[in-house]
């Protein structure tokens, strides 16, 4: 029922990270009256804590790596050394510069958004109303939450001796050994960004291999390119039983193979999971229902167990990436200002990290896509290719799956270096249902990295029983 206060709004977003920001603005430029309800600073975790100090780091680590090849060009340069202290002062740089120009704040007060900004805790009264620490209670007819998620804690003795991700802003210095517990997205980003740093670094992982989502030959690829960088894999390792303190600083006790076995580092960064940031929430007072792992329930059109109430982004659980988050932020603000029913299809979505080397994908595995359908795979190394020969790069590859009947891509997985950027290309072929042929027609660029999306679509191509319209001669001389 709607609300008959007279300051009433017609939407209340709370969560001011890219889901957030996203939804705020498409409700006020719908026309709806609309208020956006933050913790912290407008930006959220992916502004502040997340993809761009992250990737900030990433950069740093980047530019140690190449200047370390430096002489095999004829460049004369001793070992880079890191000042610690200095890069986080340029990360600081860059999150203020991202939040003063690339958040949306001039949008989101041109379009009258009113801006709830260092709220503190924001949680529901009812089903209408929320109220927090630091602004004016707000009253709305619909409500979007965008709050996100936190890490994944470990039910273990002697957890709080680890640290997150998050817990580099507070180092001084490079741990000289370094423990990353996970071996998902986030803790093999870690594990090679301080390695490139100058840590000495172990990762632990109890699942069969890391990168488990990931293609296998992906998985494969970065536990070759991270053991050949000096980082100790261990995958399929065991249960962990606890953690301690050491003399070195924080000892990992582990059953593996009926033996308990110890692992020491300087320091310990646990990465298992995210999960949604929902506790201070409240949502009993909305009668909001979360599914089994915590996570909010939404339907395809982004909505709650309470037909008013929408979500987006890492509270629904769903593919936790940034660009996903602002796409279910755009469907849900969508029905929450209009009344409509916008489903949220399965779009293709590129997801990669910035190691070393860089890996990325697009669609399904060559494993789940042969569990389904009849497929060609082709796979073009950079090994073969110029650009990464002459960058120094040459470790990797852009596989192609492709479903034999129809042509269509279903999968692209990269390893190397561009990797996150040249996934971008086999989405928008994925996206706009290319068939490979035509894929393999496109004059890409020489010398660059996209010649290998060009090389392993000739190739898929060439493995399908194709007319005598498609001539394999007529393929780019240069791809």
């Amino acid at each position: 029922m709607a609300l008959q206060r007279e300051d009433s709004l017609d939407i209340a977003v709370i969560g001011g990270g890219p889901a957030g920001v996203v939804a705020a603005l498409r409700a006020a430029r719908l026309g709806a009256r609309t208020a956006l309800v933050t913790r912290d600073a407008l930006g959220g975790m992916a502004a502040h804590d997340g993809p761009v100090p992250v990737r900030t780091l990433a950069h740093a680590a980047r530019l140690m790596r190449e200047a370390r090849q430096m002489s095999r060009y004829g460049i004369s340069a001793g070992e880079p050394a890191l000042d610690y202290g200095r890069l986080l002062d340029r990360v600081s740089e860059v999150t203020t510069d991202v939040s003063t120009h690339s958040i949306l704040r001039r949008e989101l007060l041109e379009s009258n958004v009113v801006i709830h900004e260092h709220a503190g805790a924001a949680r529901f009264v009812d089903p209408h109303v929320i109220e927090s620490d630091n602004s004016p209670r707000v009253y709305a007819d619909k409500v979007i939450l965008c709050t996100g998620g936190e890490s994944r804690r470990l039910g273990v003795p002697g957890f709080e001796l680890t640290s997150t991700h998050s817990d580099a802003w507070q180092l001084s210095a490079t741990p000289p050994s370094l423990l990353v517990v996970g071996a998902g997205a986030t803790g093999i980003q870690v594990a090679s960004i301080f390695k490139a740093f100058g840590s000495e670094v172990t990762v632990f992982e109890a699942a069969p291999r890391i990168l488990m989502t990931e293609d296998q030959d992906v998985s494969e690829a970065i536990t070759v390119g991270l053991t050949s960088s000096g980082i100790q894999v261990l995958a399929d390792s065991g249960a962990i039983e606890r953690f301690e303190p050491c003399p070195t600083g924080v000892r990992l006790i582990y059953r593996s193979d009926g033996a308990q076995r110890t692992l020491e580092a300087t320091a310990a960064v646990v990465a298992v999971g995210w999960v949604a940031n929902t506790a201070e929430l409240n949502l009993a007072a909305a009668d909001v229902h979360t599914d089994r792992r915590g996570y909010l329930e939404v339907d395809s059109q982004c909505r709650t167990s309470v037909p008013h109430i929408f979500a987006a982004g890492d509270i629904t659980g769903r593919r936790m990436v940034v660009h996903e988050a602002a796409r279910e932020a755009y469907i849900a603000a969508t029905n929450a200002a209009l009344g409509s029913a916008l489903t949220l299809s399965t779009e293709v979505s590129p997801i990669g990290s910035f190691t070393d080397p860089e890996y990325a994908s697009v669609g399904v595995t060559e494993t789940a896509a042969r569990a389904t359908r009849d497929v060609i795979v082709a796979t073009q190394r950079f090994e073969s290719l110029p650009r990464p020969i002459i960058d120094g790069r040459s470790a990797g590859f852009c596989k192609l799956i492709v479903d034999r009947q129809s042509h269509t891509i279903l999968g692209c997985h990269i390893v190397g270096e561009r990797a996150v950027e040249l996934a971008q290309l086999g989405a928008i072929a994925m996206a706009s249902g290319m068939k490979v042929e035509q894929l393999a027609l496109v004059p890409f660029s020489f010398p660059t990295y996209a010649n290998a999306m060009g090389r392993a679509a000739i190739a898929a191509a060439g493995k399908l029983d194709l007319p005598p319209t498609w001539d394999e001669d007529e393929v780019p001389l240069e791809t």
